[in-house]
């Protein structure tokens, strides 16, 4: 259990400053982001494994001068989900109670259960918030409602829950109402804007796999009863590793930006249009004799799309478009067609591979 004088060595405190309470030393924390916060945005947005790992401790911090009339605000501790809560807070003074959801943006963690009534819970019991503030009203993000039920946290605690505005950026707007949201502030947006901003999260985990997929191109395409040449995997090989590339942008890329354009609800649908589309532009205008085999050309027309389709579908996690139970059955739909696809488009490269070597 955490106390109110823990702070996390991820949080950058300018000045180390604490703030005194009957429960205990609170760590005020920075409205302001300094260098490393911003270069942490960065990363997180780049590289998933820095994401996983980029937390605050869990517990309760003030912002500003706060005292035992100052609003309560709960939030994850995913580091960039705080760091967002404490930037759009500038110029107020309030406390914040950070939940331990494993590393877990708040909507994500209220879908698995760990943005949930129970945490809640111990964490208010833990900060001993009833010493700390002469209220006893909490205010949680929106899409943090899904894990918490707010009739079992006031029988356990007494603080009645109050759910903000979808986003941070509304907060100042909300408190300064007397926390009431307007109807825009509980509608959840997914532009164009925002859509590209989470595109690296699914491209650079993609790279990695489409590292190993042209070192297969080159070991297929360039094998010959001979051995293998590096003449026949540069030729043969070079037009499947840009289909390849064309298949990865189309599913992290093209299609989670022009999603709402694309026909069909599902994602996979949606990837599969757009793969099978990229890869009819890109195979028949080509002329060259990698493409002339009717196998290689049937194996293209059926493995990049669904590679591409594949990819479409990891992004159903980042959007808010779709629901768990809809990802599910999606998933139950799509998993066995991709495995069929993946022994059909083998069982056409085995037969183009025959027909090269003058087998068929």
């Amino acid at each position: 259990m955490s106390s109110p004088g823990e702070c996390c060595e991820n949080v950058e405190l300018i000045d180390l400053r604490f703030v005194n309470t009957t429960a205990g030393r609170v760590p005020v924390v920075p409205a302001d982001w300094s260098r490393r916060d911003r270069l942490g945005r960065l990363k997180c947005r780049l590289f998933n494994s820095y994401r996983m790992s980029y937390t605050v401790e869990p517990g309760i911090y003030a912002l500003g001068s706060p005292d035992g009339r100052s609003p309560v605000l709960v939030t994850a501790n995913y580091k960039l989900s705080f760091d967002l809560l404490r930037r759009e807070l500038a110029g107020f003074n309030a406390w914040i109670v950070v939940l331990d959801t494993r590393g877990i943006n708040v909507w994500c963690a209220a879908g698995k259960g760990t943005f949930g009534t129970d945490e809640l819970i111990r964490r208010i019991c833990s900060t001993h918030l009833s010493e700390i503030v002469e209220h006893r009203r909490i205010i949680l993000p929106q899409l943090g409602a899904p894990g918490v039920r707010a009739h079992k946290v006031r029988e356990q605690t007494e603080f009645s829950v109050s759910y903000g505005p979808v986003y941070a950026r509304d907060l100042p707007a909300y408190l300064d109402s007397g926390c009431i949201a307007t109807a825009k502030m509980r509608r959840t947006q997914f532009g164009f804007k925002e859509r590209l901003e989470l595109t690296p999260m699914e491209i650079f985990p993609a790279l990695k796999g489409f590292l190993i997929f042209l070192a297969a191109v080159f070991v297929v395409f360039g094998l010959q009863p001979e051995g293998i040449l590096f003449r026949s995997a540069w030729g043969s090989g070079l037009p499947i590793a840009v289909l390849g590339l064309a298949a990865l942008l189309t599913g992290t890329l093209l299609t989670p930006l022009l999603l709402p354009w694309i026909p069909f609800r599902s994602f996979a649908l949606k990837g599969f249009l757009l793969g099978e589309l990229a890869t009819a532009l890109l195979t028949f205008p080509a002329g060259t004799e990698a493409v002339r085999s009717i196998y290689l050309i049937a194996f293209s027309l059926v493995f990049f799309p669904a590679a591409g389709s594949y990819l479409a579908l990891q992004f159903t996690g980042s959007t808010s478009f779709t629901g768990i139970s809809g990802v599910k059955k999606e998933l139950k739909i799509a998993l066995p067609l991709y495995i069929a696809a993946a022994a059909a488009s083998l069982i056409l490269l085995i037969l183009y591979k025959l027909q090269e070597w003058g087998i068929l």
